[in-house]
């Protein structure tokens, strides 16, 4: 995992620009893919908008890719809960 923390600044399909934060990135050995999780530092609901890409490793390409699949969503939601899990278990 590589928790360095970056920006990047992405523009949408309206012209609109907005810069993120990268959280972290981790590869997997189940779907053999990099991924990104990033923010905007927007809260919703009091938490922090966090959005998940797959992202070139290699740099070749700058595109984020939309996870698809269901298996590529619990591979993400399981690597943020085990985050969590050593985060809390860090802070007491």
């Amino acid at each position: 995992m590589d928790t360095k923390n970056s920006t990047f600044t992405a523009k949408d399909d309206k012209g609109k620009i907005t810069n993120y934060e990268i959280i972290f990135k981790f590869d997997s050995d189940q779907t053999h893919k990099s991924y990104v999780v990033y923010t905007d530092h927007v809260k919703e609901k009091g938490k922090e908008r966090v959005y998940a890409n797959i992202y070139d490793k290699t740099g070749r390409s700058k595109e984020l890719i939309p996870i698809e699949t269901e298996e590529e969503w619990n591979t993400i939601e399981a690597f943020l809960s085990k985050l969590e899990v050593q985060k809390s278990e860090e802070e007491n």
